[in-house]
C-alpha cells in the first residue's frame, strides 16, 4: 500500500535530483531514502527514475510526481486545519453576555482575539442574564458571560468578578450631591426605576424598593433614557455606568453587598470546544484584576 511518507520522500529525490540532499532534508539517511524509492517502486510495479542517479523521471514518474506534489499539499492542508481547530484557531465561537461586559470588556478582547485567529467567526448575543442562561441551556450559545443560575438549571457556573451596584441618577437630581455613599433610607422617597439586575441585590431594603417601583425596564439603553428623562433614579452594576454621559451620575452604595457576581456559564458535563477553551483563558486573565 503507497503511503504519504514513501510519497514524500519521492518528491524530495525527485525536487532535489539525487538521494543525497534529498535526505538532508528529510532528516534520514541516504540508505532510509533509497530504501524507501525501491519500495514504493515495487508497490508501483514500475521504476521511477530512469537511472539510478535520480536524476531524471520516467513518463510513469512525471505523472507521479504532479499528483504526488498535490496530495501532499492538500494533506498538509487538511492537517493544519485540523490543528488549527484543535488549539483553538479556527472554527467558530458563539457566547452570549450581560450588556455592560458586551459593551465594555468583550470588544477588546474580542478584537485581539480575531486577529491572532484569522481563521476564526465570532457571534456575540448581549442580553440579560436570564436570556444568556436560556440560550447556553438550549445550545443556541457555547459559553454565557452573565449571573448565576439556578442550581437546578444544569448550567456550570464560574465567578469572573465581582461588579458593585450604583445609583445612577440625573446630575440635578436631590441625591447627587450627596456626599457619602447612599444608604438604603436615603433613597426613601425616590422613584426607583426597577430592573432585572438590580434582584441580584439581597439587602431586603433595596428589594423592598425594587419590588414597590411603579415602573421597571429591561435593557440599560431603557433605563438611561428614563432617567435621563426624568422618571426616576435606577440601579445599575458599576460596569454598566462606565460611560454614562455629561447628563448622568452614579453614586456608590454604603451596603458592601450591593454587588453581582459575573462569571462564565457553560452547559454541564460538556466539555469546552479548543476555541471555547483558549477564549476563557485569555477572559479569565483579563477579568483578574476585577474579582
Amino acid at each position: 500500500m503507497i503511503g504519504i511518507t514513501s510519497l514524500r520522500v519521492f518528491v524530495q529525490v525527485a525536487e532535489c535530483g539525487n538521494i543525497r540532499d534529498a535526505a538532508a532534508r528529510l532528516y534520514r539517511t541516504p540508505s532510509a531514502v533509497s530504501m524507501t524509492l525501491k519500495q514504493l517502486e515495487r508497490d508501483l510495479g514500475a521504476p521511477l527514475f530512469e537511472t539510478d542517479r535520480k536524476s531524471r523521471l520516467t513518463t510513469l514518474g512525471d505523472k507521479v510526481f504532479s499528483i504526488a506534489k498535490e496530495m501532499l499539499r492538500e494533506h498538509d492542508r487538511a492537517l493544519e486545519r485540523i490543528e488549527a481547530a484543535a488549539t483553538g484557531r479556527q472554527g467558530r465561537l458563539q457566547l452570549a453576555s450581560v450588556p455592560s461586559v458586551a459593551a465594555e470588556l468583550l470588544p477588546g478582547l474580542l478584537a485581539d482575539f480575531l486577529d491572532a485567529r484569522p481563521g476564526l467567526t465570532i457571534e456575540l448575543i448581549d442580553t440579560d442574564s436570564l436570556g444568556v442562561q436560556a440560550l447556553v441551556a438550549d445550545g443556541t450559545v457555547e459559553l454565557g458571560i452573565a449571573g448565576p443560575p439556578a442550581p437546578s438549571s444544569g448550567l456550570s457556573f464560574d465567578i469572573l468578578f465581582r461588579d458593585p451596584f450604583r445609583l445612577v441618577c440625573r446630575s440635578d437630581h436631590p441625591l447627587a450631591g450627596h456626599g457619602a455613599p447612599l444608604a438604603w433610607s436615603d433613597l426613601a422617597g425616590a422613584r426607583i426605576i426597577g430592573n432585572d439586575a438590580a434582584k441580584a441585590i439581597a439587602a431586603e431594603e433595596c428589594r423592598a424598593v425594587v419590588a414597590a417601583s411603579v415602573l421597571k425596564a429591561r435593557s440599560v439603553i431603557s433605563l438611561l433614557s428614563l432617567v435621563r428623562a426624568g422618571a426616576g433614579v435606577t440601579l445599575l452594576p458599576r460596569l454598566a455606568t462606565v460611560s454614562l454621559d455629561a447628563g448622568l451620575v452614579a453614586l456608590p452604595l454604603a451596603d458592601p453587598e450591593a454587588v453581582r457576581e459575573v462569571g462564565v456559564i457553560l452547559r454541564d458535563g460538556r466539555n469546552p470546544s479548543p476555541v471555547c477553551h483558549a477564549f476563557l483563558e485569555i477572559l479569565s486573565g483579563s477579568c483578574h484584576g476585577l474579582a
